[in-house]
């Protein structure tokens, strides 16, 4: 046989060899890792930007995880944490403490936004200026409890009546089609997203009341949040510790660099608007800690004096055990 032949196949079972071996060490440091699945509470947008910069950096398999990213269905994130079906969620406040209250086991263990940053948007040309404006007004509603209680609460805290407002059905969730059509005059939004998208995006002349500058009316809560069981966190600390200290790493990334934050979603998300993604990765990144360096960290008072008000309104029955709702105890000192 000629030698350059032998040679050849040398090479190639050499080859082979190393390549064998190469892919044996990847499967072994694949099953190192812990797999850990977190489900959005909508389709990718801004708010899960740190989990996207962690992903797209390797961070979590630096912490040892392997974790996949699923958005929801018909069933929630919530629900599947609950269940044990999905490890971690992104949920809200007003969801978390009436399912704990039903004895789901949830539990916060960081808040993704330090402030609520809903708005009540409208077209400028409505004049609704402050809360007691929207006497005569149509409120696009979604049908919720909630929603009555807030917008009753601010009327009638700014000295309007709350019976003039008017509630009506929501038809779609686009909010711009729902205002230039005539449908409603004013809808709840995040001003993170749509109060961005109608305004510098899509250059709509609108005012906002903002959750945030009427604190003394009506309650603050986290939404969103990122939520675990208080059985993993007995059962696995080390997983939930490892987790929430990487995804903290993410989003105190997105704070000093957006732009990066911007790219690691439009990468998992292509299909976004990349103006709206970039102004908004713009916008929450002075906001998702707005008063201190620290993201994540959650204060008993805002769950307390959430809850109380929940439950003054009649949407929270039961005992939701608020002391035992959240934690900060997975999130590192200096996130």
């Amino acid at each position: 046989m000629d030698t350059h032949i032998l040679a050849g196949a040398s090479a190639l079972i050499t080859t082979a060899l190393l390549a064998g071996c190469a892919s044996d060490t990847a499967a072994a440091d694949d099953a190192e890792l812990t797999p850990v699945t977190v489900v959005l509470d909508w389709t990718p947008n801004t708010n899960h930007s740190g989990l996207y910069l962690a992903l797209e950096n390797g961070w979590y398999e630096e912490a040892g995880l392997d974790v996949t990213v699923l958005e929801p269905g018909e069933t929630s994130g919530s629900q599947l944490v609950a269940t044990g079906q999905a490890d971690f969620a992104y949920t809200v406040a007003e969801g978390l403490l009436p399912a704990r209250a039903a004895g789901a086991d949830l539990v916060s263990v960081a808040t993704v936004i330090e402030h609520n940053t809903s708005s009540l948007l409208s077209l400028a040309t409505d004049g609704i200026e402050r809360p007691r404006d929207l006497e005569g007004k149509r409120y696009g509603s979604y049908g919720s409890q909630l929603e009555t209680a807030i917008i009753s609460a601010l009327v009638a805290c700014d000295g309007g009546d709350p019976a003039l407002v008017e509630h009506t059905p929501l038809v779609s969730d686009d909010f711009r089609i729902g205002l230039t059509e005539d449908q409603f005059d004013t809808a709840w939004v995040f001003d993170a997203w749509d109060t961005i998208r109608l305004g510098s995006v899509d250059g709509l002349d609108v005012n906002t009341l903002a959750f945030r500058d009427w604190f003394e009316c009506i309650p603050d809560w986290y939404t969103p949040l990122l939520a675990t069981s208080a059985t993993a966190i007995e059962d696995t600390p080390e997983v939930v510790e490892a987790f929430v200290s990487t995804t903290a790493r993410g989003y105190g990334e997105a704070m000093e660099d957006p732009s990066a934050a911007a790219d690691a979603l439009m990468a998992a998300a292509p299909e976004l608007d990349e103006e709206l993604v970039r102004l908004s990765a713009e916008w929450l990144a002075v906001e998702y800690a707005a008063s201190s360096a620290a993201w994540g960290v959650q204060d008993a008072a805002v769950w307390d004096e959430f809850a109380t008000w929940l439950a003054e309104e009649a949407i929270l029955e039961g005992d939701p055990r608020v002391d035992e709702a959240w934690t900060n105890e997975f999130l590192p000192e200096s996130s």
